[in-house]
This record gives C-alpha cells, structure tokens and sequence, in this order.
C-alpha cells in the first residue's frame, strides 16, 4: 500500500503531504532528511509536508493551520521567522556576504555574549552542529585528562557520531542490568572496540555514579549529560543529582560536559546550568542559540580550551562561524537579553503545563506533564519516571499516539513520539495555550471514553 493509498489520520486532508512524501520517497532514502522525521520515528504513514510557518502556527500543503509545539525540535525559540534574527542574516548576506574562511569582528563580540551569559564559559568556539561540538567536547576532555573513558547515559542522544551515538534507545532486554547496563550501538556500521571507552549508566541514580567512578576514576576523561533528560521525553534530575555529579568529578579529575543543544538560551540565558546552579567544566550549545539558524558552540574553562588556543587539539571547519550562523545568533542572543524575556516566556509555558495537567487529572486519565519553563512532556502512566528504563516499562506510547492524533485533528502540532518534546516559543500567546487547552480536554475526555 502506498502512502497515498492511507490518511496519516482521521478526519484530517492531508492528500497532498501523502503525494509528496510519495514523490520524495523515489529521491531521498526514506522520504525525509532525519531519522526525527520517518516514518520509524512515528511520522507513519508518512509525515506533515510545510508550507510555511509565522510565529506560533505552522501550515502545512493542504491548507491545514497548526499551533506548532513541535518549533523545529527547538530551535525555534522566538516561533517561526522571527523579524529581528531574519532581518539580521539578510542584511548580512546582502551587504558583507557568507563564508570567508577568515575571522570577522562579529564572531568575538558573539563569544562576548555568550560568556557573559554562561558564568561556566570562560572561552567558546564556535560549531555548526551539536554532532560536531559534542564530539570535540568529548575529544577535548581525553586530551585534557589523558584519559580515555566516557561515562554516559542510557536514553540520551548527543548526536551520530560514533564514539556517542549508542544506547539512546536500546532494547532493555538486551541492554544488560539495570545498574549496569552494556553499550548498544544505535545501528550497525560502529567501528569494533568503541563501546571499550564508554561506560552506560542510568540517570539520576548518584550511588551508581559514585560506585563506577570510584571503581573506574582513573580511566575516566569525562561525564557527558544532559542537565535535563530531553531525548527520552521530558525527564528531570532528581533533587541532589546533579550536585552529587558535579562534587564527584571534580574530586577524581573528571570532565563534568553539559549537552544543552536542548536547553542551552531556551531554559534561561544561562541555560539549564544558570536555572539550576551547577558549573559544568565544557558545555555545549545549538539549537535555541542561533534563534532558527544552524550553529553551534562549545566552550568552558580556560585551562581546559588552552589546549585548542596553542593547536594541541584541533577545531576546523569550513562552515564554522559563517557569517549567516554569526548574524542569527548576534540578534538571538540581543532578542533573548530582552529585559523580562524569560518571566513572559516561563508564564506562558507554566500556563500550559499546569494547564494540561489538571485537564489529565479531571478526565482521570493516568497521565501528568513533566516540564522545566518551555520544556515539556505528557507521560501516560500513573508511575514515576526518572530514567529511560523506567520510561520504556512504563508510559503507554499507544495512548501517547492517540493523544497525538486527537490533538493533530484539533489543530496543535508536537511529535508523535513520547520521547520527543513540547516546546513553547516566545511567539506564542495565552490565546494560544487557551486554544490548547480546550483541544485537549476534547482529547482527554475521548480518551477517557476509550
């Protein structure tokens, strides 16, 4: 059967996205650019083509007009074409140009912004992609310890490359022990003897931590982490987690790397380490720092990027600080240093995750929100979930999907995979979060039905 043959849901056109993804299909492995976008990710039988997106709403080639939480998986900070960041890369183009394999001013006074943003940051390079910057983070920090080893997380993502890009999702009955879990590469194609340096743990239990790092600290270069779990939904650390994280690494020599391509200038100009007080060593940054743009940065303490300043360690890049990367985050992070930016966007985004969570509980659903300002997640269980394998026993992905469609049908557009995210932009309103909310009570109470 051909997609054109299948509606991706009820009561929904979406013909011509079904013709599209058709066409596409014959040209590009899959149909689609990203894994985030296949049909294997959720987007079965085929997913949403765009027409064009403004502000808060996203329209789709059939005509079909959304209130978008999904933003891009989150780059989307100021809501689609923003006007300032817009603005600011075509008066680049038009008037100075784009890549000139030579430094410009405009990179140093980007870096100035940055640091007096991270208090962690003391110096930052610049990248094209997390991919990239978690990769020379991760080179950074073994080059820096002498060391080899890389503890991290069971349920993250911190790009494709090969010496990360293993147990985001793994099957949990081949994984090994909870409390030990084994590196499962994500796919095959991974060069033989990587999973040697990596050590998977499971997040948010600190005892674990404690016991790999005192069995193993000799041989470890660095903790690689989301301050916040966004790759397997919305999951946040547990109170004294992340502290105990940080007091750990530092005593045994320990690169402590924040990934905040997801949180970075989204939960606050300080990102998700600002919001909850804790220093990392190297941090990495995409997404919400380029305001829509694709770039990136990594950066941290001096002594640690002294090894990149005398060329010890090497960071190319032909495309690194373009000057269209440059110019959208300039204004990004001008527009984001808006005196009270973050309390209106932390009130919209509280609006509705406080909102969707009594609409759960009044229908009786066995659900609740998990969220941090506009981060968030619905998880369909009455259980606690603080990690991946409690993720994976747990939520209900076929009430998940349902909540999806529902909510497609009505108008509000987010992934369809319950380990993804809803993300608020500052572009969208009360009315917005008000539309939502009378969405999913229509939603909760079919479900509730069901």
């Amino acid at each position: 059967m051909s997609a054109t043959d299948s509606k991706l849901i009820a009561n929904l056109n979406t013909a011509g996205s079904a013709k599209l993804f058709e066409a596409a299909c014959k040209l590009i492995p899959g149909g689609v650019n990203s894994t985030a976008r296949a049909t294997w990710s959720g987007w079965t039988p085929y997913p949403l083509f765009v027409d064009k997106g403004e502000g808060s709403r996203l329209r789709d080639v059939d005509g079909n007009e959304y209130i978008d939480y999904l933003l891009g998986l989150g780059p989307m900070i100021f809501g689609h074409r923003p006007p300032r960041v817009t603005q600011a890369v075509v008066d680049f183009i038009q008037q100075r140009g784009t890549v000139f394999a030579l430094p410009t001013a405009d990179e140093a006074r980007l870096a100035e912004k940055i640091i007096a943003a991270v208090p962690s940051v003391d110096q930052v390079r610049l990248c094209n992609t997390g991919t990239e910057a978690v990769l020379y983070a991760t080179r950074l920090a073994r080059a820096f310890t002498k060391r080899n080893k890389i503890i991290r997380f069971e349920g993250m993502y911190h790009g494709f490359s090969d010496g990360v890009y293993w147990s985001k999702h793994p099957n949990i009955a081949k994984a090994g022990p909870d409390d030990h879990p084994i590196p499962v590469p994500q796919g095959p194609g991974m060069p033989k003897g990587v999973e040697e340096n990596l050590i998977i743990l499971p997040w948010n239990d600190a005892q674990v931590l404690a016991d790999t790092i005192a069995r193993e600290g000799d041989n470890i270069a660095a903790v690689l982490t989301e301050p916040v779990m966004c790759n397997t939904g919305c999951i946040l650390p547990k109170p004294g987690y992340l502290e105990a994280m940080r007091e750990l690494t530092h005593k045994h020599g320990i690169v402590l790397i924040f990934d905040e391509v997801i949180t970075g200038f989204r939960l606050g100009l300080g990102g998700a380490q600002g919001r909850l007080g804790i220093k990392p060593d190297l941090s990495v940054f995409a997404k919400g720092i380029g305001g829509g743009f694709p770039v990136a940065a990594m950066g941290g303490r001096a002594d640690i990027m002294a090894l990149v300043a005398n060329g010890t360690v090497s960071m190319a890049g032909t495309y690194s600080a373009n000057g269209i990367a440059i110019a959208a985050a300039n204004a990004a992070l001008d527009e984001l240093n808006t005196p009270g930016l973050y309390e209106k966007l932390d009130a919209v985004s509280d609006e509705l995750r406080l909102g969707l969570g009594k609409v759960l509980r009044d229908a009786g659903l066995p659900a609740y929100v998990v969220g941090i300002g506009p981060l968030m997640q619905v998880w369909f269980t009455k259980d606690e979930i603080h990690n991946y394998r409690d993720a994976e026993r747990h939520a209900d992905q076929k009430i998940f999907r349902s909540w999806w469609e529902g909510m497609l049908a009505r108008g509000v557009l987010f992934h369809p995979g319950a380990y993804e995210n809803l993300f608020v932009s500052t572009a969208h309103t009360h009315a917005d979060v008000a539309a939502t909310l009378e969405a999913a009570k229509q939603v909760a109470a079919d479900l509730a039905k069901s």
